[in-house]
């Protein structure tokens, strides 16, 4: 766990205009230097076996020849570790390699040129492969886009674009920018950044994100955000944070590497002692090795970044990964992020005879020139279900009571039960459960017609998010600063452990910090300013996709899409990486115990031990590497590039 004052700030993103000038472009080419290489030492390798350079020079000169040439890459970086006094796998190779040839055993000296040579290229392959799945990210985002500017359409480049453009989107086009529609109804792909498998319908007022495609209609959208600033931007920059930072479970990686060559060269030297034969006294030293946990720690970091963005998460450094798959207690914030954070119209409760048509007709006349939120819910629910409301007559707003207006000379009264019985109306019938501030009681010429329940409607998917975190034997907490009946009522329906309501800011801060003096590996998760402070005392602040800009920065991870599942998914992610690196770690120690004890005893040669060396640490590799997201292969649609 890690001390709230220990946490550092988001890193800042660049100013560059454009994803483009800040993550590079093209792939690493696999060098052709390193095949020749290669090559090179085979034959060598297999000239020696025939004993041509021998009959040819009365010494394995060819054999000396591929040592050095295939060996120079080895040799050089030993004396760039020496110079950095490291103590490398590659120091402890070329001992082994120096020894081999003072016995006189130039052909398994080549041999092991040969495996480790191989190696480095099948290393270099994978991990560009997880730095390709991210590179190729960028080809979602189209080289130029159709702008409108003071009146006038053209072209310009990526680059150029400047937030508050108009940008003119065709179909089958990708969307360059954030921003929100203007004009236009169209159905738009957003896997690439919420991960729905179904496009989503784009209306005027809309959100949209870069990277997506424009699948049918013509949309113009107002650009918000640009370049780095946009949600894709941040996805790409995540991961390419991820690959420079180091997380503590990296740094133990590279400790236990550390320890394993010192480990090689004491068992190398005990069994010289033991047993004086130089030739067992090699195959210990080489086939002891952490090349592959020291390489796919941080393959693993990667790919599990990379994984969590595909799968609709930010997260902001390979730290906080490690810290997300060892937590223990997930709080919850409601407004926002269980809920939508606005209200909605719940329930129609008509009285006896009462159609709820008649109830919503005379709620939204009451309300259409009202400006309260519980008034617009209403104005909403009735559009949605096809109902006109005209301007009444006569309007009057009594603060804390509610709404009283007339048309066609009948009286129309909304608001609570108080204001109602003040106009002589009885509420004979009417539910008197729950919390009362929720309800909306509506009357017309004298009688009352039936109550509306608004409350801040629950995320579809909260319940199964709740669910799942507590399968996982995660503690759930919910935290809000809403009345305790509210809290409760929502509390039981999600299935949480523990309820804290009516609760300011700095109380949630106070709580937060509790549990983590307790002991507690805490995620906050959070939208608002409010959320800020909590967010940053946790061990793991956790923002949603739809939150403010200060929660956003404050938070360690970022939803996309607002899904709560996302964090779920995200936590698995980060567990699966977790035991993944755990995994290669005990596999490294297994093989090098039996390898330098069978080593050791005679039962493994050099050629033997080299294989084994290469061989567990490509499978440890490639293990790390199960988390690589796919390379992007769908290719560009024409009028997108």
């Amino acid at each position: 766990m890690v001390p709230s004052e220990d946490r550092r700030a988001a890193p800042a993103r660049p100013a560059s205009p454009t994803v483009h000038a800040y993550s590079g472009k093209g792939h690493h080419p696999l060098d052709l230097r390193d095949l020749a290489r290669i090559a090179f030492v085979a034959l060598t390798a297999w000239l020696t076996w025939l004993r041509v350079g021998e009959r040819l020079f009365g010494v394995d000169l060819l054999g000396f020849l591929g040592i050095l040439i295939g060996g120079f890459p080895i040799f050089r970086t030993v004396l760039a570790d020496l110079r950095a006094r490291r103590m490398t796998m590659e120091l402890s190779m070329t001992i082994a390699l120096g020894a081999s040839l003072a016995i006189g055993e130039v052909f398994p000296a080549l041999v092991i040129i040969f495996f480790v040579l191989a190696a480095e290229v099948l290393e270099d392959l994978t991990v560009n492969r997880g730095r390709r799945a991210i590179k190729d990210l960028l080809d979602f985002l189209p080289r130029a886009a159709m702008v409108r500017r003071d009146g006038q359409e053209g072209e310009v480049q990526a680059d150029d674009l400047r937030a508050d453009d108009v940008v003119i989107v065709k179909p089958g086009a990708r969307i360059p920018v954030d921003g929100i529609v203007v004009r236009g109804h169209s159905f738009v792909d957003q896997s690439t950044i919420t991960g729905e498998s179904l496009p989503a319908e784009k209306v005027v007022g809309a959100p949209l994100f870069a990277g997506t495609v424009n699948q049918s209609g013509l949309l113009e959208v107002q650009a918000t955000r640009i370049g780095p600033d946009t949600t894709f931007g941040r996805i790409i920059e995540a991961v390419e944070q991820a690959e420079k930072s180091r997380a503590p479970i990296q740094k133990t990686a590279d400790r236990l590497a550390a320890y394993l060559i010192y480990f090689a060269f004491t068992a190398g030297a005990l069994t010289f002692l033991v047993t004086r034969d130089a030739r067992s006294t090699i195959s210990v030293i080489i086939v002891a090795g952490a090349c592959g946990v020291a390489a796919g720690t941080p393959l693993a970091i990667l790919g599990a970044i990379g994984q969590a963005a595909r799968r609709g998460a930010i997260v902001k450094g390979g730290r906080y990964l490690e810290l997300l798959s060892s937590i223990d207690t997930v709080v919850l914030d409601k407004t926002g992020t269980l809920t939508f954070g606005s209200p909605r119209v719940a329930e129609v409760q008509p009285h006896d005879g009462i159609s709820l048509q008649a109830v919503m007709e005379a709620a939204a006349i009451a309300e259409r020139p009202s400006e309260h939120p519980l008034g617009q819910a209403i104005l909403q629910h009735a559009a949605a279900h096809g109902l006109a409301a005209p301007w009444p007559d006569r309007f009057e707003y009594l603060p804390g009571k509610g709404i009283v207006c007339s048309v066609d000379g009948e009286e129309i009264i909304v608001g609570s039960r108080v204001l109602l019985a003040e106009r002589g109306v009885t509420l004979q019938g009417a539910a008197a459960d729950g919390d009362e501030r929720s309800a909306v009681h509506v009357a017309r010429a004298g009688r009352f017609l039936g109550s509306i329940r608004i409350s801040d409607v629950l995320r579809p998917e909260a319940a199964s998010a709740v669910r799942a975190l507590r399968a996982t034997g995660l503690r759930t907490i919910l935290l809000t600063g809403d009345a305790r009946t509210i809290a409760e009522a929502i509390g039981r329906e999600l299935g949480v452990d523990e309820i804290g309501a009516d609760l300011l800011p700095e109380q949630k801060v106070a709580r937060i910090r509790a549990l983590v003096a307790e002991g507690s590996r805490v995620a906050m998760v959070g939208d608002g300013v409010n959320d800020a402070p909590a967010l940053m005392e946790a061990s793991v602040g956790v923002a949603m996709g739809s939150g403010t800009d200060l929660a956003r920065e404050s938070g360690d991870v970022v939803l996309l899409g607002n899904d709560l599942l996302k964090f779920v998914e995200t936590l698995n992610v980060a567990r699966r990486c977790r035991r993944i690196i755990m995994a290669n770690f005990a596999g490294t120690l297994l093989v090098d115990g039996v390898g330098v004890g069978l080593a050791a005893f005679g039962l493994l040669g050099p050629v033997l031990a080299a294989f084994i060396h290469v061989a567990s640490e490509l499978a440890f590799i490639l293990n790390s590497a199960r988390l690589l997201p796919a390379v992007a292969s769908t290719p560009l649609p024409e009028n997108a590039k």
